[in-house]
């Protein structure tokens, strides 16, 4: 027997308008405690996860480049870096990435790197979007795709998303884009 508001003296209690109790049987309760049990195992057992903050630091990346190679991140290090995740199958990607390729060729020799991490889970099509999209900044694959470590770490849940770092190696934006972040590239070069 469930019921919710105000009680009669017949149990004992005195009627007042402001006293309010909810009764649930115990054949109903059983299956209520179990679920609230079943509940907090789940919500215990998860993680805690602290998303990337503008003043923090990222986590390091090594992955392999266009040649197979390893390149790190960590070999940026003193740069102000814009670490752009993408795909070539991508089109918001795509649309960006001369912009980014225009962004860096002018700031490069000012100490502006783009490390570009690429979901693509089929290197092929990678290689032959930086070809045709004539990008010459640092390029590197986790062919894991939405599987990826690295995009795990870094909570990349659409592309693209990009964290734009200080020479400090400290986040300054995440996800900036256009006049934004050609401004605020151009005021961490000089």
């Amino acid at each position: 027997m469930a019921a919710c508001g105000s009680r009669s003296n017949k149990k004992g209690y005195e009627k007042n308008s402001n006293d309010h109790f909810i009764v649930i049987s115990k054949k109903k309760m059983l299956p209520m405690r179990s679920i609230l049990f079943l509940l907090m195992i789940v919500l215990f057992n998860q993680p805690l996860k602290a998303q990337l903050k503008i003043g923090g630091t990222v986590p390091g990346i090594s992955l392999a480049g266009t040649g197979d190679s390893l390149i790190n991140l960590s070999s940026l290090d003193g740069k102000v870096v814009l670490i752009d995740f993408w795909a070539s199958w991508c089109a918001p990607c795509r649309a960006a990435n001369p912009y980014i390729q225009r962004l860096y060729k002018k700031y490069k020799g000012d100490g502006f790197e783009v490390f570009a991490v690429s979901l693509d889970v089929k290197k092929e099509a990678w290689l032959k979007a930086i070809k045709k999209d004539k990008l010459t900044y640092t390029q590197v694959i986790d062919p894991d795709g939405w599987r990826s470590k690295v995009a795990e770490q870094y909570f990349v849940d659409q592309l693209p998303t990009n964290f734009l770092l200080d020479r400090d190696g400290k986040i300054v934006a995440i996800n900036i884009e256009g006049k934004e972040l050609f401004d605020t590239v151009k005021s961490l070069v000089k």
